[in-house]
């Protein structure tokens, strides 16, 4: 995986004493927090296991506590504030709205009002400050699990992981994405198992991280995983082999409907990975050669994966100039529409089949299909997954992972929490599609 887009966070310089939105902050100008933006290019469901760049990004080996009396390089009151801060610059409510620039002053003023003995209470005042903000994937990384995340490799099993806290406040796993016919899905794991084990080792209070580090090793050997199906479901344990290499995602063929009269390209996109577009195009060219005068695309139970394979297949079908995808954020690089910047592969038309299973990259897909009036969508509301994290780096080696932007459809329309609605339930006759089709196509009158 390559092609992470790497923010920098760097305070911005003080403002006049009146102005309260932004205060100074005692940051060295030298030390600047390392942002990855894995909402971008990487996206299940959740932003936990997966979601990790291919090459390390730059940080610093965690700091090792000791009992010396010598200055540290940040106090804990400015590892606090450096937090605060960060969120006070790049953080985008989209759930609860419990977030302004003035309540979070206060939040401030309110933490910092008291010394802050030890690097632990610091981490633990973080923590409960991002709790606050009532997004769930905005957290606190400790500096052991920040320096996993930044050297991760990927494990190959295709899982990825959320962490739900129980009823005494411990962290169990819960698988809510995995990749379709991968290696864990084809040894029997599932949506919505709890992870009990990892080659015989308890994972229970462990994140995320160091439960992606268990599952690490070198491309075909095997980990042993222990899951509980379900919330009061048997416990197995299962054998998955690890598989790096990636699997193409695509499944095609051609088919003959209305009695034998129109040939229909069917091709199946079980996630975005790597091979995706590269596939995807082969399939696609093969169908129009055997005939193919409609195609179906059928993304369900497409969780996701890379987001920015799903922007480049959307531009396989769309017109030079079309919008795919809108990116909304505070930060000004996040305020931009992806237009795409080809001629169509295919002009014949398109539907889209969807579920409550087609997330993230398989949401971008279809609403820039949608709203464009190139495909019709038959099925079921999808997911709603349209988020974008970011994970900075603090000054002790430590991190936070904020949301700090979402998609939004071509016709302005938020996917997160929402999912696109499709236009019909059940396929209709291929007349209906056309008619549809056209219709959307033509010009509104105002």
């Amino acid at each position: 995986m390559s092609g992470y887009l790497c923010l920098k966070h760097s305070p911005p310089p003080p403002p006049p004493p009146p102005a309260l939105s932004k205060p100074h902050l005692p940051l060295r100008n030298t030390i600047l927090g390392t942002a990855l933006s894995f909402g971008l290019l990487f996206s299940f469901p959740s932003v936990s296991a997966l979601q990790l760049p291919s090459q390390p990004c730059p940080h610093r080996q965690p700091p090792q506590e000791t009992l010396q009396t010598a200055p540290e390089v940040v106090t804990n009151q400015g590892l606090v504030e450096e937090a605060w801060q960060i969120v006070n610059d790049t953080f985008l409510d989209t759930g609860r709205h419990r977030w302004s620039q003035d309540t979070w002053q206060l939040k401030r003023e309110a933490i910092l009002s008291n010394s802050i003995q030890t690097r632990s209470k610091a981490h633990q005042i973080i923590k409960r400050m991002l709790s606050s903000l009532g997004d769930p994937y905005t957290r606190f990384l400790s500096p052991d699990e920040f320096s996993k995340m930044a050297r991760y490799d990927m494990t190959g099993v295709g899982i990825n992981l959320k962490e739900v806290p129980d009823e005494n406040g411990d962290l169990r796993l819960e698988v809510l994405g995995i990749i379709l016919d991968g290696p864990a899905h084809s040894a029997g794991v599932r949506q919505g198992d709890e992870i009990l084990a990892v080659n015989n080792v308890e994972v229970k209070g462990k994140s995320a991280f160091e439960v992606s580090s268990l599952l690490q090793g070198p491309n075909g050997t095997s980990v042993t995983i222990q899951v509980k199906h379900g919330y009061c479901g048997p416990v197995e344990s299962i054998e998955v082999q690890r598989q790096l290499v990636a699997r193409t995602p695509v499944f095609y063929r051609l088919e003959q409907l209305d009695s034998g009269v129109t040939p229909v390209g069917y091709i199946r996109l079980k996630e975005f990975n790597a091979l995706a577009r590269k596939d995807l195009v082969i399939a696609m060219k093969r169908l129009q050669d055997m005939g193919a005068s409609y195609f179906i695309l059928d993304l369900r139970d497409n969780l996701g994966g890379l987001v920015q394979a799903g922007i480049e297949i959307a531009k396989l079908f769309l017109k030079e100039g079309d919008t795919v995808i809108y990116t909304v954020g505070r930060d000004p690089q996040l305020q931009k529409a992806i237009v795409s910047d080809t001629s169509p592969l295919i002009k014949a038309p398109v539907v889209v089949l969807v579920n409550d299973k087609t997330a993230s990259a398989s949401e971008i897909v279809a609403s820039a299909l949608h709203d464009n009036c190139r495909a019709v969508l038959v099925g079921k509301r999808t997911y709603g997954k349209g988020l974008i994290q970011s994970v900075f780096e603090l000054d002790d080696g430590s991190g936070v992972v904020i949301t700090v932007g979402k998609y939004v459809t071509p016709h302005h329309n938020d996917i997160n929490g929402n999912g696109i609605e499709p236009d019909f339930q059940k396929l209709p006759a291929w007349d209906d599609i056309s008619q549809h089709l056209k219709k959307c196509s033509m010009p509104q009158q105002g």
